[in-house]
This record gives structure tokens, sequence and C-alpha cells, in this order.
């Protein structure tokens, strides 16, 4: 039986991983898993960077506006259904693609996911304090105060994170970064790890081109769409939660678009954190898709 292989295509946001992994998986003759949390959900197209239509009829793509964003779904159920959708995928096939800009989520795929601590309703109850008295703020000064690792990689914007580092550290006293070391859970197919590398100036530049051209594609609109569902979790995203704010009357229109434009860079700085941890990818530009196939077929002969 021939031997299985997932190939990821990781990246910051914007770095052109979408087409990138359609050029790869026409190359393989394959199809695409999504590991981007945020395109999971049919309301969320523009803002997502979703792939198009036209991308979508190109080739197959898995895990892409499957969900609502009132639908409840986490990084432990993405793992099962993911690996349910590779068992029955190779039987008839050896090679897949996963593409996305969601670590945590490419990485439960890859190597299981953490065993962590059960937390009391005290210490839940605690923790919940903290955020509705401080806000996001508080949860951020005590997550870089316990656990400056963790911190350094989180998604800072994401309270449910935090709560969660904070949660494990008040219940154990030990760091949450040291129940994400464990090793890796067995797979029944190996795994090829490619990265797209750009110059940090021309991934701002991209970036900055990307959200005004989102603002034309019709951003504003999609998200006055879900505004009476701000609250949703899922909603708690680069894209929306500035413009939540534009529509709230905190600020101009152009200040919203500003802070999309300043949160997309932090974002995929944390991106690039969180990749720069591993030694396991291979980088490329976007201009070496034929180095990339002919790394590929090294790999798998």
């Amino acid at each position: 039986m021939a031997k299985k292989h997932l190939i990821v295509l990781a990246g910051p946001t914007a770095s052109g991983k979408t087409a990138t992994a359609i050029k790869l998986a026409k190359a393989f003759n394959t199809e695409i898993i999504s590991a981007d949390s945020r395109q999971f959900y049919k309301e969320l197209s523009i803002g997502t960077a979703a792939p198009t239509e036209d991308e979508l009829r190109q080739v197959k793509h898995h895990f892409v506006h499957h969900l609502s964003i009132d639908d409840k779904y986490d990084v432990a159920e993405y793992e099962k259904d993911v690996l349910l959708y590779l068992k029955e995928y190779f039987k008839t096939n050896d090679i897949a693609i996963m593409t996305g800009g969601s670590g945590l989520f490419i990485d439960a795929v890859c190597n299981g996911l953490d065993e962590m601590p059960d937390i009391s309703e005290e210490t839940r109850a605690e923790v919940t304090q903290i955020y509705e008295k401080g806000g996001l703020e508080a949860l951020q000064i005590e997550v870089e105060r316990v656990d400056p690792e963790y911190y350094s990689i989180v998604d800072k914007q994401n309270p449910r994170r935090l709560q969660r580092a904070i949660e494990v550290f008040h219940q154990t006293g030990k760091l949450y970064s040291t129940f994400r070391q464990r090793n890796a859970a067995e797979r029944e197919f190996d795994v090829i790890k490619l990265a797209l590398l750009w110059d940090r100036n021309d991934l701002i530049e991209r970036i900055n081109k990307r959200v005004d051209c989102m603002m034309e594609q019709g951003l504003l609109e999609e998200v006055k769409s879900v505004y009476p569902k701000r609250h949703l979790n899922s909603l708690n995203t680069v894209g929306y939660k500035e413009l939540f704010d534009y529509l709230d009357g905190k600020c101009i229109l152009e200040q919203a678009v500003e802070q999309i434009k300043i949160s997309t860079r932090q974002y995929a700085k944390r991106q690039m954190t969180w990749l720069r941890k591993y030694n396991d990818y291979q980088w490329f530009t976007v201009n070496q898709v034929n180095e990339m196939i002919s790394f590929i077929k090294k790999l798998i002969s």
C-alpha cells in the first residue's frame, strides 16, 4: 500500500496561500482542506478572504463555508472531522493538501491536541470576573505576567484563549505553554510542511491593498448583515469587530479601515511567530511553485 501524505501549506495572512494551494492541488490531482477557522462560516466571505466561486470550481475545497456563525465549533471538533475525512479520502488517494492560517488547527491535525487539565467552576468564575471587571486588557496583562511565552504567540484580541491560559495557571499553578509541549500523536500519514516567505514590507503592502479591496467588494455591507449577532464568538475577528465599532459610532469609517490594516498586520506577525517556532517547515516564495512541486516529489518518491 502506497504511503499517504498530507501536504501543509502555511503562511501569514495575505501571503497567497489559496492561489498557491490550488496550483499544487492541480499538479498532484488532489483536493484542498481549509485550515482557516474564519473561513468555516458561510456568512463570512469578503472579510475572511475565502476562496472565490471560481477558485472553488477549479479545485474541490473542504471545510469552507460548512458552518453558520451561530454554530459552536472548536479545534477538537475540527481535528476529529478532518481525520475522519482523511481516513476516507486516503482509501482512494495518496496525497491531500491542507492550507490556512490557523496554526492551532493545523497543529491539531498534524500532531494531535494537548491534554488539558479540567477546570473547576470556581476557577472559571474567578477568571470570568477578571474579564468582566477589567475587560480584554486585564486578561492580556495577566497572561503576559504568568505565561510570557504563550503571550508572545496567542491572539491577544481573543478573550477566550486568554481566559483559557489564565484558567490553567490558576487551576494547576503550571504554565499553559507547558501543556502544549507533549509528544505528537501517531498519524497514519506523513506530513510535508511548506510555508510562504515574504519580505516584511512587501507583505504589509499586500495587506493594506487587500483591506482596501475588501472594502470595495462590500465588506461594510457584509458586516452590517451580521451586525445583530455581533456578540457571537465567531464574529470576534479582524475586519468585523473594527467595523462594528464604526457602526456603534465609536469611530469614523476611515479610522475603522485603518485599524483593520493594523490588526491584520499584527495578526500576520503572530502567525509568523507561530511558524518560526517549528523547524520542520520548508520555506518558499509564491513564485517557487515548481520548486515546491519538485521538493514534494522527492519526498514522496
